[in-house]
């Protein structure tokens, strides 16, 4: 999955002539150590796809140029990013005047050219309470999803700039947005700034919408926060789980990845990593978040992903004891947290382990009747099917034939 990404990270640090990044004073950077990548494995059926679909940049309300997002993509290992400015909010008017609301996708995507980074085209209709925020990805033009009715005397006057481009109705902006082919998703329905007491609820306009057959996802997880009540209406509504770093600043600042720290990503599992197949799988609802060391995902996603996380690298009888040594290992970036659910004894660990980040772990039965075969059923504790619900998975384990009888 990960193909030429070391590569293209390389590229980006020690040069990036495409990328019109050029190089700084004091020479060469050194190469960033690739432990940052987001990494998680294929499942049996899909590619696993790192994405962010939620960030901002200088031509709206972030604080960096667009390929500095592609800069951070390329070090965090991501599969694509797309950034999605807000159309009616353009606080930079003064500083940065830019009638035409794709430049952010244009640069981001010349920025990216020479690398195997996906840019996504997205943007952001930004409306107040109770429509709120919504993103739309995979449109064809960022200009025909919003339209300013009356402009203000002062084009940089930003709060009556918002208050004209609001004039027009956002059901006709998602329409718009739709006839673009967009994935339109709910923008983090739990933000107080918003909805005042933080806590997401389904409001007309998003029902509305919903029925139609316009409003395809939801932000379940947004920078540090995760939404019960979102991630519940997901549920009820089948709308696609969404987790993005909605990043103004730089990655590093608000994640700190030298730290161990990441940005909340959605994991799509794709037929192929393509962007068609990208949006197919966003559409279909094949996603999984990784929010700090929580995975978070339909039953149908995660159980399959989690899988091919974990695999049983070894089980023996210990000599001639009755004990099972196992070792298990973890082929991605979460710190995979179980519980023991079956009747076995653990020997040293109680109850609950532990797997570290494409690490292993060791553990031993007690089975005092020699057996062909283990079945060890355990809890996923930091992974959520729902709220409050835990994916339980079930190992069966062979033995060796020439250590069964005694």
């Amino acid at each position: 999955m990960k193909r030429n990404r070391q590569m293209a990270v390389a590229l980006c640090i020690m040069g990036l002539s495409f990328a019109g990044l050029g190089h700084g004073h004091g020479g060469e950077k050194p190469m960033p150590p690739t432990d940052r990548f987001i990494q998680f494995p294929d499942t049996d059926e899909y590619q696993t796809l790192v994405v962010d679909l939620h960030t901002h940049s200088v031509f709206s309300d972030g604080h960096v140029w667009p390929r500095i997002r592609v800069g951070e993509a390329l070090r965090d290992g991501l599969d694509a990013v797309a950034i999605t400015e807000h159309l009616e909010y353009q606080p930079h008017l003064a500083d940065i005047p830019h009638p035409d609301r794709n430049r952010a996708y244009q640069d981001a995507l010349a920025a990216a050219e020479g690398t195997d980074l996906m840019i996504i085209a997205g943007t952001e209709i930004t409306r107040e309470a109770p429509i709120g925020h919504l993103n739309t990805v995979f449109i064809t033009d960022a200009n025909g999803i919003f339209t300013v009715t009356t402009p203000p005397a002062d084009a940089s006057d930003v709060r009556a700039y918002f208050e004209s481009a609001n004039q027009w109705p956002a059901e006709e902006a998602v329409e718009a947005a739709n006839k673009q082919g967009g994935f339109v998703f709910w923008n983090h329905p739990f933000w107080p700034a918003i909805y005042p007491n933080g806590l997401a609820r389904m409001e007309t306009f998003h029902s509305q919408m919903i029925e139609k057959g316009q409003l395809h996802g939801i932000e379940i997880v947004n920078g540090d926060t995760y939404s019960e009540e979102a991630h519940q209406m997901a549920l009820d509504h089948e709308l696609t789980l969404i987790g993005v770093s909605d990043v103004h600043d730089l990655i590093d600042w608000d994640y700190q990845p030298e730290l161990g720290g990441h940005r909340p990503v959605t994991l799509v599992l794709a037929t192929e990593r393509s962007a068609d197949a990208l949006k197919a799988g966003l559409f279909a609802g094949r996603t999984v978040v990784w929010f700090k060391n929580m995975l978070i995902g339909n039953e149908a996603n995660l159980v399959p992903l989690l899988r091919s996380i974990l695999d049983v690298e070894s089980a023996a009888y210990r000599r001639d004891l009755d004990i099972i040594d196992i070792v298990v290992s973890n082929d991605s970036d979460a710190t995979i947290q179980m519980k023991n659910l079956s009747p076995y004894t653990f020997e040293h660990s109680g109850d609950y382990l532990e797997i570290p980040p494409h690490g292993t772990t060791s553990f031993s039965i007690k089975a005092p009747t020699r057996l062909t075969e283990v079945t060890i059923d355990f809890e996923i504790l930091n992974a959520l099917t729902a709220p409050k619900t835990h994916p339980r998975l079930t190992h069966k384990i062979t033995l060796p034939e020439d250590q069964v009888a005694r």
